[in-house]
């Protein structure tokens, strides 16, 4: 067992190639968590506006999305490009499916974070002077930010854990490195040890978010 799954000298050896798909991985991540943010930012401001024209074709792009597969998505972005002249890296590719995937969830989230914002304070606010976007940013986002915090990191953990998607476009990340291993030494130990990089690496949001849902139950 030791030997298939936890080899030394394999783990020796293929280190330093996961250790290089590991920084590409952590780059993903802090590229397409702050896009997503800012779509999603983008889409739960619009969905404020109450225009017909603006309120529907809005609840078909974030529905589109949140019910197309991204996977799917990614491999229609890097399969499909060259047909209309244009090549994108395998970087590229995941940067962009997942700005339109994980923003429509973001978007979804911080919609229901501003919802939770009674009326009241909107109106307190515009009554001192405050603009309209002047009490989204300093009034609304704040409080609607801390009220679904939970739910925000939760996605988080969760696109960082699709970054993994990336191997199927060559985007050298820590799944597709390990994958490279092992093809190289016929061992599944490379996939074990990026596994356990993984739960190392997302195992202190974990409880961090842990904690956050324990403080969100104990208010209520």
């Amino acid at each position: 067992m030791l030997e298939t799954f936890f080899n030394w000298d394999i783990i020796k050896a293929a280190w330093p190639i996961l250790l290089a798909g590991l920084g590409n991985t952590v780059l993903l991540s802090l590229v397409v968590v702050p896009l997503g943010l800012f779509g999603g930012l983008i889409l739960s401001v619009l969905a404020g506006v109450r225009n017909p024209w603006v309120r529907w074709p809005l609840m078909a792009w974030v529905d589109f999305f949140r019910a197309f597969p991204p996977l799917v998505l990614l491999i229609f972005l890097y399969a499909g490009s060259p047909f209309v002249g244009v090549q994108l890296s395998g970087f590229l590719c995941v940067c962009i499916a997942f700005f339109l995937n994980t923003g429509a969830y973001y978007g979804e989230i911080l919609r229901a974070g501003i919802e939770s914002v009674p009326s009241g304070q909107i109106d307190a606010a515009r009554s001192t002077g405050l603009g309209r976007l002047q009490t989204m940013g300093y009034v609304v986002l704040p409080q609607a930010v801390r009220n679904v915090l939970p739910d925000l990191l939760s996605n988080t953990l969760e696109v960082i854990k699709l970054t993994s998607l990336g191997s199927v476009v060559a985007m050298p990340e820590l799944l597709f490195q390990a994958r490279q291993a092992q093809s190289v030494t016929y061992n599944p130990t490379p996939i074990v040890l990026a596994a356990l990089v993984y739960f190392v690496m997302l195992w202190p949001l974990v409880r961090l978010l842990s904690r956050l849902e324990n403080r969100a139950v104990a208010r209520a």
